[in-house]
């Protein structure tokens, strides 16, 4: 992959400083949201009171808890939804509900983070502000006093400048903190995103609880899947090569009727017959091409990208390195969510170059995609990338999105697969 740029890394830097103050900010909301639910358990007794302020503190510290689950995915920290499923049924304001939310254990994880997490969260985002003001400060202190003309000995918040040269000292030592705070606060960022996971996370039981729930789900979408590709199929056969078939049927059948009073008619329309055919053959490729890919059966994934890749309006570095090939269910599942992020990128992300990054190690397939474009992408607001993520979760795949403003975007996608024996392929170099 490319190397990230200078005015990205500073982007990425600015970000973290301004999410350091909103994780200031939020953290503060964990202590009053604590309090909230645990006067709420305490008035249970009191004429049954908590059966309904519980329910809705939970739902509070809930939110709370998600929204930490986003800001964490925003440095590359995965944290699913560990909450017990509802049970089925109606859950009115009741025992039921009350006995719901106290028997999952997420909602107790959820509680023994908010006081570490709010002091972790204070710290972290305090030393992410507090590096870069010092070293802004240093830079600016003497070049605006300077400018000023005023008398600036003694002055300064973290820089009490007593002579001239510490004024012209603080100059460099101000761009080596400004600089480090820059590179810091995204580390502290994932550093609290690290420590939100540890409780946050779900358990082991709540992984297979949820790990039950995600295989019906992937089901029912493989289900639904198959069926719309096969409405597909059926539709573009009826109304592509289908209707072209019949026609030429049609034509074939009225030279049949004219071979011996208009031969001069029955040459044209044998001359339109073959072109007919020939049409309704670009189609049946189009239409298997859509189903397969013929260069992805013949030159596997390594040579199916890298066509992708030189067929796209947009300069596309690729990085491929596979010592074989994934079982062909695997394979189509990754060249067609490489491709589908690859259209994502020429289509919305205004983008000038972008690359893709392929590898295998550990069993796992890892495909990577970054472009250079304005960033914010979100998966909920369309159909393509959650799209992509079903297609990958048929095979428990996962897919994760790196996208802030002003980007980069970054989308990492993991297939876990053996491989086949090493390939053969033009792009292999052997055989």
């Amino acid at each position: 992959m490319k190397p990230m740029g200078i005015e990205t890394w500073v982007r990425n830097g600015l970000r973290a400083v301004g999410l350091g103050w909103a994780g200031i900010a939020l953290s503060v909301l964990n202590l009053p949201l604590l309090v909230l639910w645990i006067v709420a358990l305490a008035l249970t007794p009191a004429a049954g009171i908590g059966m309904v302020a519980l329910p809705f503190a939970t739902s509070l510290v809930r939110a709370r808890a998600d929204l930490a689950r986003r800001l964490a995915a925003g440095w590359c920290v995965t944290i699913e939804r560990p909450y017990a499923p509802r049970p089925k049924g109606s859950l009115p304001v009741g025992w039921r509900r009350y006995k719901w939310i106290l028997t999952d254990p997420a909602t107790w994880r959820d509680l023994a983070w908010l006081l570490p997490g709010a002091i972790i969260g204070i710290a972290l985002g305090a030393v992410s502000i507090a590096i870069p003001l010092y070293g802004l400060e240093g830079v600016t202190l003497l070049p605006l006093w300077l400018y000023l003309g005023v008398d600036w000995y003694g002055y300064g918040l973290f820089w009490p400048i007593g002579s001239f040269s510490q004024g012209v000292l603080s100059f460099p030592q101000g761009v080596l903190f400004l600089m480090t705070g820059l590179i810091a606060a995204p580390q502290l960022r994932r550093v609290e995103a690290l420590f939100a996971w540890t409780l946050l996370a779900p358990t082991k039981n709540a992984q297979l609880r949820l790990r039950v729930a995600q295989l019906t789900e992937t089901r029912s979408d493989t289900v639904d899947a198959q069926a719309a590709e096969l409405r597909r199929i059926e539709r573009d056969l009826h109304d592509g090569a289908q209707a072209r078939l019949v026609s030429l049927g049609m034509t074939i059948g009225l030279a049949e009727e004219l071979l011996d009073r208009d031969p001069e008619m029955v040459r044209k329309l044998l001359a339109e017959a073959r072109e007919t055919s020939g049409s309704a053959l670009v189609e049946l490729r189009d239409l298997v091409r859509g189903i397969h890919p013929p260069v992805l059966a013949e030159r596997g994934l390594d040579g199916a990208v890298r066509a992708l890749a030189l067929s796209l309006p947009m300069p596309i570095s690729v990085d491929i390195e596979l010592p074989g090939r994934p079982e062909t269910p695997v394979e189509s599942a990754a060249y067609f969510a490489t491709a589908e992020a690859l259209t994502n990128v020429v289509r919305h992300s205004g983008a000038n170059t972008a690359a893709v990054s392929i590898r295998h190690t550990d069993a796992l397939l890892t495909m990577v995609i970054l472009d250079d474009g304005r960033g914010g992408a979100d998966p909920s607001a369309g159909t393509g990338l959650s799209g992509v993520r079903r297609r990958l979760a048929v095979f428990d795949g996962t897919m994760s999105l790196s996208s802030p403003p002003g980007g980069p975007t970054v989308v990492t996608m993991e297939l876990p697969c053996a491989l086949s024996s090493p390939k053969t392929s033009p792009f292999s170099g052997t055989g």
